[in-house]
């Protein structure tokens, strides 16, 4: 025979399996009805103790459901239902931000990532023309640098060769030959620049080395029918300048541009005869100024 709190744990085991989840409103409904089941059960075993006909009825009560409690528990399942759907949505509209804003932090991701990897591939392209550039200044520093140098050698080594020739050409004359000199030159080149006062005093210097002229100043410029100015007498009026004393000076020191030259014409003074006999007779050299050089 059951005791009176195995048929109470039964109860309660009974309407515990119907409402697994209820409303606050549903949970205080069952709570009174449980309640008032209990007194029921308590006072129906109380007044006829554990007989057949009291366990009859009360197993009917609990078997046969009110229309009350069927309609409140089918509430219930509606509201359980449109909770747990109003709760999917908002878990299915959070999840959908929560992906596009994960999305958008990606895109961002990326694109930060593209612009600072663009950032560096234009700064190393930077640094590599700055690089090239450098590279290409030192080249051409370099280049500029062997330049010089070559042509400080090649100047040294002309200026050194010149020189050698002014030496070799240099030449120690007399008192009186050098005052005939100076004279000549400053009457037949008075008006002539540097260089050509120079050619002059070559061209005699040439005639004395030569040894088909008298070996002297004086004998070469005094030699008949040879320059003008010692035709008419001018050789013993000109005043010699201090340009003209140095080109003498210069000439003797062993600066020559006379290419060997042993004759000088010019020929707008000079009478037909003589033109035509350095045309004919003489190798044509050059030219400076208003006079021409014959070998």
């Amino acid at each position: 025979m059951l005791t009176l709190r195995s048929i109470l744990q039964q109860i309660c085991q009974f309407f515990r399996g119907m409402a697994i989840k209820v409303t606050k409103k549903m949970y205080r409904s069952s709570a009174v009805f449980m309640t008032g089941a209990a007194v029921i059960t308590v006072i129906a075993f109380t007044s006829t103790g554990f007989g057949s006909s009291g366990k009859n009825a009360l197993t009917a009560f609990a078997e046969t459901p009110a229309p009350s409690d069927a309609a409140d528990e089918e509430n219930a399942e509606e509201e359980e239902t449109v909770a747990q759907a109003k709760i999917q949505l908002a878990l299915t509209d959070a999840k959908i931000q929560a992906q596009q804003l994960a999305g958008n932090l990606l895109v961002k991701e990326v694109i930060q990532k593209q612009e600072l990897e663009e950032e560096s591939q234009a700064r190393i392209k930077l640094i590599n023309t700055q690089i090239a550039m450098e590279e290409e200044a030192k080249r051409q520093a370099e280049e500029a640098a062997k330049k010089a140098e070559e042509e400080k050698k090649a100047a040294e080594e002309a200026a050194r060769k010149a020189e050698e020739e002014k030496a070799v050409n240099a030449m120690s004359v007399s008192q009186d030959d050098y005052q005939v000199l100076l004279r000549i030159v400053q009457a037949e080149a008075g008006v002539c620049d540097d260089k050509g006062k120079i050619l002059v005093a070559n061209v005699i210097l040439n005639r004395v080395k030569s040894g088909k002229f008298p070996n002297t100043v004086r004998g070469v410029v005094y030699s008949p029918s040879q320059f003008s100015p010692v035709s008419n007498g001018r050789i013993n009026t000109v005043k010699v300048t201090a340009d003209t004393t140095q080109c003498v000076d210069r000439a003797l020191a062993g600066e020559d541009y006379s290419e060997g030259a042993l004759y000088f014409m010019n020929r707008r003074g000079s009478k037909s005869g003589a033109v035509r006999w350095f045309d004919s007779r003489l190798t044509y050299l050059f030219q400076h100024g208003n006079h021409e050089f014959f070998k």
